[in-house]
C-alpha cells in the first residue's frame, strides 16, 4: 500500500516586526543600543578593547550593560574621561610622536589624518615601510609567494569585439 502524502500549503513566514534599534550618540559615533557597552564602544575609531575596558572600570559600568541603558550623566562621564585618557602611555595610540614627542591619544577622523601624514612621512624618506606602502606590497613582513598577488586589481572577462 502506498502512502498518499498530504500536500500542506506552506504558509508564508510572518516575519516579526523589528522594533527600530535605538542609536546612542558617543563622541560623535552612533553606538547600536542592542550592543555591550565593553563591545560597543570599540566601534569609536580610537577605542580598543583596553579603553573600553578602562571606561567599564573607572565608571564600575557592568561590561554586559547594553549600550542603549546608560543614562546622560554615564554618557556625559564617558565621554569626559574620553577627552581625558587618564589611562597609562603604553595604551595610547600615539606614543612619542615624531613632531612633538609627546605621547596623545586620537580619535575618528584625526586618527585617519595622523595615520595618514605617517605613511606620506615614509614614502616622502623612502624608508622600507614606505617604498613598501608605495608599491601595495605587503609593510609588516608576511609571505607575498601566495597572497597579495591581485591586490588593487580588477578581475574580469573581456568580450570579444565583433
Amino acid at each position: 500500500m502506498a502512502k498518499e502524502k498530504q500536500i500542506q500549503k506552506k504558509e508564508p513566514k510572518q516575519q516579526k516586526e523589528q522594533e527600530p534599534d535605538i542609536l546612542i550618540r558617543i563622541f560623535g559615533y552612533d553606538l547600536p543600543g542592542s550592543k555591550n557597552l565593553y563591545t560597543g564602544l570599540t566601534r569609536i575609531k580610537g577605542v580598543s578593547w583596553a579603553v573600553s575596558n578602562a571606561v567599564c572600570n573607572k565608571f564600575n559600568l557592568p561590561k554586559f550593560k547594553k549600550v542603549s541603558e546608560l543614562t546622560k550623566v554615564d554618557i556625559e562621564k564617558i565621554e569626559a574621561f574620553l577627552k581625558e585618557l587618564p589611562i597609562p602611555d603604553f595604551l595610547k595610540n600615539r606614543k612619542a610622536d615624531p613632531e612633538t614627542g609627546t605621547t596623545k591619544h586620537y580619535y575618528g577622523s584625526d586618527l585617519d589624518i595622523r595615520k595618514e601624514f605617517d605613511i606620506k612621512r615614509l614614502k616622502k624618506i623612502r624608508s622600507y615601510r614606505g617604498i613598501r606602502h608605495a608599491a601595495g606590497l605587503p609593510v609588516r613582513g608576511q609571505k607575498t609567494r601566495s597572497h597579495f598577488r591581485n591586490r588593487d586589481q580588477q578581475v574580469g572577462v573581456k568580450r570579444k569585439k565583433t
